[in-house]
């Protein structure tokens, strides 16, 4: 990164790393540098916008959590997470702990207790761009460049895009500037990037989103998710405390109302919330993949235990109805958007624990069990395109694809959801119900939508929604499997 060479370098105080074996305390640490580097940074940058000429470029440095071990670990094999492959040295630049602190506090203790060598707390060499340190601070904002009267970057750290990329997740090779392997999924500066995204795109701040996500790809379910959501603050016992919707509005009891903003964001979410983050969150995507990619590349940061699409679908086959379910087992990805990511080749296999919590939801919400549940759901392979009207053009190709795939479904946001959570590491799963049959000439029309959409979108809404109650019910370690680990994987979820 180029520097102005006129200006004297100021950095505040550097305390030494130290070790820590109490998880707890070393997230405190975290958290007091972290306050350290983005108060210098507020302070300096609140002076130059008042005038103050700048007497020097100032940086400071995200905080981090290093190891190093000796031997290899003697660990439970059925772990997909909280040790390193082998011996050598790892890092992990943070950012937000006290966002982060239980996910932090967990990791940090697994390595300590896998390994039973302490970590190491200090400053990193990244330095934090000064648009990530006042982030949350309503009275200060960055203006774009050419605003100010000087050039921003000669003064203060702006984003850098080799610490902002996916070499980590997409194993295409990561190492810190002294030799390090990485500890974590995310650097510091691609979390704090997207946590910025997350606050644009869905108009909620990153701190109301929950450790279950619904995606769905209609308005239709947001209204019954708010529905339930006032009956689970109407119950004591429910465990939910508090329903956060676009713009941060906030209700803890049934009878409120959510003045919500009237221009809403490009992809609203709504979260019901239970104290130690292990409630609901459901993000309306809209229509098409590129949605599906923005949402997720972000959202992963915040390290969800699971992500589920329930959203509509058109059925392919002749034995399906308007209203039956798909479960996918598999997926037909011709979304395009992670090709360079994660290549079509790649499979993206189905998670036993998701699937069995969705097919046992089916079952609860309809009473219908064992045989006689296939009369309305279908398991097997989900096509994703990015072209609703693919109908339009001469389908022979298409459909030949279709039938050689055995895909019973077809969507635009699916794949890409279960493709990006086998990429970042996050159990994913799709249940869809079946809005229209386009090869049997049963096309969504409006009067047909509106009888469908009463009908059924509750009951999907609830199948959702009752396969994440029991996803939480589970041990982080069954969730998490082995299938979504690389051979040579971060230590951290």
């Amino acid at each position: 990164m180029a520097e102005n060479q006129n200006l004297p370098l100021s950095i505040p105080p550097a305390p030494v790393h130290e070790e820590f074996r109490d998880a707890a305390a070393a997230v405190d640490r975290l958290k007091e540098l972290f306050t350290a580097a983005t108060t210098f940074l507020r302070t300096h940058f609140e002076a130059t916008l008042s005038g103050t000429p700048a007497q020097a470029r100032y940086r400071a440095y995200y905080p981090e959590i290093r190891i190093t071990t000796t031997t290899f670990a003697q660990v439970d094999s059925r772990l997909s997470f909280g040790h390193v492959a082998e011996p050598g040295t790892y890092a992990a630049t943070i950012t937000r702990p006290d966002l982060f602190e239980n996910y932090l506090r967990q990791q940090i203790e697994l390595l300590v207790t896998n390994h039973d060598v302490p970590v190491s707390i200090g400053p990193s060499t990244t330095p934090m761009p000064v648009h990530f340190a006042v982030v949350g601070d309503h009275e200060l904002n960055v203006p774009q460049e050419g605003v100010l009267d000087f050039p921003l970057r000669d003064i203060f750290d702006v984003p850098d895009l080799s610490t902002t990329n996916d070499d980590i997740v997409n194993g295409t090779g990561f190492m810190f500037d002294d030799g390090a392997a990485s500890l974590a999924p995310f650097t510091a500066q691609r979390i704090d990037y997207s946590l910025a995204r997350l606050s644009h795109y869905t108009a909620t701040a990153p701190e109301h989103f929950q450790n279950h996500v619904l995606f769905t790809n209609y308005q239709f379910y947001v209204e019954e998710f708010e529905g339930y959501a006032r009956k689970m603050l109407a119950d004591p016992n429910s465990g939910y405390t508090e329903f956060v919707g676009t713009g941060n509005v906030a209700i803890t009891r049934a009878d409120q109302v959510m003045d919500v903003p009237a221009k809403l964001p490009q992809m609203p979410s709504y979260h019901l919330k239970r104290a130690d983050g292990g409630g609901i969150t459901l993000v309306n995507i809209g229509v098409g993949p590129s949605n599906a990619k923005t949402a997720t590349d972000h959202i992963a940061v915040l390290r969800p235990h699971a992500w589920l699409m329930v959203g509509h679908c058109a059925g392919l086959r002749n034995s399906q109805s308007l209203g039956d379910f798909v479960l996918a087992h598999a997926y037909l990805r011709e979304d395009k958007v992670l090709d360079d990511d994660l290549p079509v080749w790649v499979p993206v296999p189905a998670l036993a624990e998701i699937q069995i919590a969705l097919e046992q939801a089916v079952a609860d919400v309809t009473q219908l069990e064992g045989y006689e549940l296939k009369r309305i759901m279908r398991t097997g392979t989900v096509a994703t395109v990015d072209n609703r009207n693919w109908e339009l053009r001469e389908v022979s190709g298409p459909v030949q694809r279709l039938s050689q795939s055995r895909a019973i479904a077809l969507d635009m946001e699916s794949a890409t959801i279960a493709a990006n959570g086998y990429r970042f590491r996050v159990p994913y799963g799709t249940l869809l119900c079946v809005s229209d049959k386009p090869l049997h000439g049963e096309l969504k029309l409006p009067g047909m939508a509106s009888e469908f959409y009463r009908s059924q979108v509750a009951r999907h809404l609830q199948i959702g929604i009752s396969a994440m109650e029991r996803l939480r019910g589970m041990p982080l370690e069954r969730i998490h499997s082995r299938k979504l680990r690389s051979f040579e994987e971060t230590a951290f979820l």
